[in-house]
């Protein structure tokens, strides 16, 4: 027999309110299945289970919150007899707080549309488009309470009751307000908690970019790629050189991870932000990272993320280069051990087999948990990155 409890969904995250169950009792589960919709104060997180078995019961009812670790369901796990002891199903992460710099607006990634050809597009997490389904109501004439106006469980059970949307104009501000106030709280945490050593380096992208031109233009427009996917595979493909900066803190120790799950730093529209993971970065082509990485921010900003997305990340990726900004030194994301911030290009003179020519260059930073690493082996990573992105076509 097994319990599945309310998973950390994010750093910042220390309670959640469960929206719906997915699963009914009686009903068998996979590992990796949906079996609930889970509401944070950031957005509603589809949330997986890790163990394969019956659902026997349901501790906690729509509309309740809980902390994190909370028992929330038992579940008959395959292979083991009832009665046995009680493991955990889901797959908590150690409470962990902190919240890294937003990842830019990335040009080859277009912005939602709000109006198509039927119409204004909705913004509606899955659990509330599937109870409007049940219940009969129209997403689009739901007035949503949600951030940037999306369409919550709770607004679409008053429509279906008035059959008109609610007036819920001062509903809105109040998820960005407590959105905001986790993130501080994380920061001011994180920077008690963790002592932080900050490196950077100039990278001569030439090359990259170089190479980038003459392999989009044998793409068509939909598969043409993006220099930040070189970015992240060259962080994980760095990350087996110094696997100690691939590791999570736990119980006042490091512990190295087995996998690589570059988490990406994503600025969410109206406000506040998510860094959740792209599993097994280090695997995965760069065709497969552009399209796992296009569908990642979408999903982010439809309020549409997995739990193992959120729980998984072994170290972020944050860039603010389209902001404007040279250099970001962000702030690690716990139970994470160093954060990787790229800055913009530019063009500047640079010298080239002794000579002075100009040259597309980026800077990268690293911020590194001086109780598993410092600044030898974090200067270590830093070239490797450096070195991988000088041979873009091995990437």
């Amino acid at each position: 027999m097994g319990e599945f409890v309310m998973p950390q969904l994010g750093a910042d995250m220390s309670a959640g309110k469960l929206i719906s169950w997915h699963k009914k009792v009686g009903d068998r589960v996979q590992r990796g299945d949906i079996i609930a919709y889970v509401e944070t104060d950031k957005a509603d997180i589809e949330v997986e289970v890790f163990s394969t078995g019956t659902i026997e019961k349901f501790l906690v009812q729509p509309g309740e919150k809980v902390p994190v670790g909370t028992p929330m369901a038992i579940i008959q796990e395959e292979g083991k007899p009832p009665g046995a002891a009680v493991v955990p199903v889901s797959r908590p992460v150690p409470p962990a707080i902190s919240v890294p710099a937003p990842i830019p607006e990335i040009s080859a990634i277009p912005p939602r549309p709000t109006e198509g050809i039927a119409g204004p597009r909705v913004r509606i997490s899955p659990a509330a488009r599937k109870l409007a389904a049940d219940l009969g109501v129209d997403p689009s004439s739901v007035v949503g309470t949600g951030p940037g106006g999306r369409v919550t469980i709770e607004d679409v059970q008053q429509a279906a009751k008035t059959r008109v949307a609610p007036p819920a104009a001062e509903a809105a501000p109040d998820r960005q307000t407590r959105m905001r106030q986790a993130i501080a709280a994380a920061m001011a945490r994180s920077k008690r908690e963790i002592p932080h050593y900050y490196l950077n380096t100039t990278i001569d992208i030439t090359p990259a970019l170089a190479w980038l031109t003459q392999e989009n233009l044998k793409r068509s427009i939909e598969d043409r790629l993006v220099y930040g996917v070189l970015l992240l595979k060259a962080v994980a493909l760095a990350l087996r050189q110094v696997p100690e900066l691939n590791s999570i803190w736990k119980e006042g120790k490091a512990v190295p991870s087995s996998e690589i799950h570059v988490g990406v730093a994503i600025s969410l529209r109206g406000g506040g932000l998510v860094a959740p993971a792209l599993h097994r970065t280090d695997q995965q082509s760069l065709d497969e990272l552009m399209k796992n990485f296009r569908d990642l921010v979408q999903r982010a900003r439809s309020w549409s993320l997995r739990s193992s997305e959120l729980s998984d990340p072994t170290i972020t990726v944050t860039s603010l280069g389209e902001q404007g900004v040279e250099a970001v030194f962000g702030i690690i994301y716990p139970p994470q051990v160093a954060l990787v911030g790229f800055g913009k290009i530019v063009e500047r003179p640079w010298v080239v087999d002794k000579q002075v020519v100009p040259r597309s260059l980026i800077t990268a930073t690293l911020s590194g948990d001086h109780r598993v690493t410092d600044g030898h082996r974090g200067g270590l990573f830093l070239t490797a990155v450096e070195r991988l992105l000088q041979e873009p076509e091995k990437l």
